[in-house]
């Protein structure tokens, strides 16, 4: 099954049997917003604070997610799961109560790229007959840990991004679903020097790059193979860079290419600066859009690469650069 340098071409691709999407209120206004399963209008979601508030979206996602799948939690051998929050807190607590085992990642943004291509292998390889994968953010919760506290109200530059409130959950089985995951091609950490943690596109735009290469090179394909190629959050900026990355590369996107952190707000009448970002960015999009367009036929075949910034307070207060991360996972309809 081993493909290529770093990709797999499963040989019998798990499908996906359902699906989970909770949003935030400002996301369920943004264009996606009817295609998601269910709004919270409260940021809190009726907890105490924004960590628990960002648990809820998890628990409720992934309940949903197995209604949806027509199973329950005792079905499930593995949950895939991660956030953005130190120590996956949003997730060990969000989860506890489903009592599934449960492996714990963090890929930054990447993460529901890494939590499906785990899943997805377990299940080919005959691990599991079901297992779940989910991610999260919320803004919030995002801001307090990585940026400023929301009371200081600070100005952000047109380059950065604004974090997603929201979860999606898939779970995948080996057959009876619409869609299905043919392969996958797992990333490198990429790092070309960016430091301005308000650009976080520029930073992860290298990684997307280098995933899109590697994809094509491992399959022998050429970006008409597929009908969309889909990352995470890069933003307006950051999607400019990949494309310019992979034209000096002779590879051409445009036409191909669609960003989750584009998609998921309206930049006419929503003021996200850049575009969208966070766990939930790709994950949200993914459930709420992509897994239904491949299933109603409209597309095909799509290489959906969420993408992650590698940095954290400790290494940002450090000087550190923000390396970047990026994972793909083919999704084509059954």
């Amino acid at each position: 099954m081993m493909q290529g340098k770093a990709s797999i071409r499963f040989q019998n691709p798990p499908h996906i049997l359902g699906t989970g999407s909770v949003a935030g209120e400002k996301e369920g206004q943004g264009p996606l917003g009817k295609l998601f399963d269910a709004i919270e209008t409260d940021p809190m979601c009726g907890q105490d604070n924004w960590e628990a508030a960002e648990s809820h979206l998890q628990s409720k996602a992934a309940e949903i997610a197995m209604k949806n799948a027509g199973c329950v939690s005792a079905d499930i051998r593995y949950l895939f799961a991660g956030d953005l929050l130190g120590q996956l807190i949003a997730t060990s607590f969000g989860l506890k109560n489903l009592e599934i085992p449960m492996f714990g990642l963090y890929g930054a943004c990447s993460t529901m790229g890494e939590a499906m291509s785990l899943a997805a292998m377990a299940v080919d390889a005959g691990y599991a007959d079901k297992t779940m994968a989910l991610a999260s953010s919320h803004f919030a919760s995002a801001e307090k840990q990585f940026r400023f506290p929301l009371a200081y109200g600070n100005q952000r530059p047109y380059s950065a991004t604004w974090t997603v409130t929201g979860c999606g959950a898939v779970v995948l089985g080996k057959n009876g679903g619409k869609v299905r995951i043919t392969g996958i091609t797992t990333g490198k950490i990429v790092d070309l020097g960016v430091k301005d943690s308000m650009n976080m596109g520029a930073a992860m735009a290298p990684a997307a790059a280098d995933l899109v290469m590697q994809n094509l090179i491992d399959f022998d394909v050429t970006p008409e193979y597929y009908d969309k190629v889909i990352t995470g959050d890069l933003g307006t900026i950051g999607q400019r860079a990949m494309l310019d990355l992979l034209k000096e590369e002779g590879v051409n996107l445009e036409g191909y290419h669609m960003d989750c952190g584009i998609e998921i707000f309206d930049p006419d009448n929503q003021d996200t600066h850049a575009g969208g970002s966070g766990c939930g960015c790709s994950a949200l999009t993914l459930c709420g859009k992509i897994v239904k367009e491949i299933a109603s036929g409209h597309w095909r075949r799509v290489l959906f690469i969420p993408t992650g910034a590698l940095l954290s307070q400790t290494s940002f207060n450090e000087g550190q650069t923000i390396p970047g991360i990026a994972h793909g996972v083919i999704l084509e309809r059954v």
